[in-house]
């Protein structure tokens, strides 16, 4: 029996894994445009062992990145969802919504849909107070979804990535917060 909630939107479904979404996932995650606004693109190994944690967020805690598939087509899409982040930062103990797409199903407003229902999880049934956002500072298309989601930057919470290294580019990363009640009280 699977651990993994499946979440439905109007185009989307947010579901488990399954062993034909491997390959696409690492073409995706070795896409240097994909993967532009991280240290490096993934290998095919990295990019497995990648879903394996996935998976095991699922069953350690209700929520993890969830497999997006395009309802019309049944097509692989990439991941959004919920994650807890594996680094140190002034901000942590938290939970961050995430997604990373295919280039092809990009600018079609997926991102923010199925965050919205990753978040409403969130703020629901796993029953958290609060959900942030960070990305790299140049990563205006991740920072213009964060503000779609209604969530808000203070700049002083903005902080320098300890996973990349220093003097890279992407070093530089913003952070943006949600609450409960600010989501509940968004105008959807």
């Amino acid at each position: 029996m699977s651990t993994t909630p499946v979440l439905e939107t109007p185009r989307l479904c947010l579901r488990e894994w399954r062993e034909g979404d491997l390959e696409s996932f690492a073409a995706m995650n070795a896409d240097r445009e994909v993967m532009r606004h991280f240290p490096a693109a993934l290998t095919r190994e990295q990019s497995d062992a990648f879903v394996e944690r996935i998976r095991g967020t699922f069953v350690e805690r209700g929520f993890g990145l969830w497999a997006v598939e395009v309802r019309e087509s049944q097509d692989f899409a990439g991941f959004i969802g919920l994650e807890i982040p594996r680094f140190s930062a002034p901000f942590m103990p938290c939970v961050e919504v995430g997604w990373r797409l295919a280039r092809e199903f990009w600018g079609q407003g997926y991102a923010p849909e199925g965050a919205l229902a990753a978040m409403a999880h969130g703020f629901g049934p796993a029953g958290l107070e609060e959900i942030v956002s960070f990305t790299a500072e140049g990563n205006a298309a991740s920072r213009r979804v964060m503000e779609k989601l209604g969530m808000t930057r203070n700049p002083h919470e903005d902080f320098d990535h300890p996973s990349v290294e220093v003097g890279s580019a992407l070093r530089r990363h913003v952070l943006y917060r949600l609450s409960r009640d600010a989501f509940a009280r968004k105008d959807r």
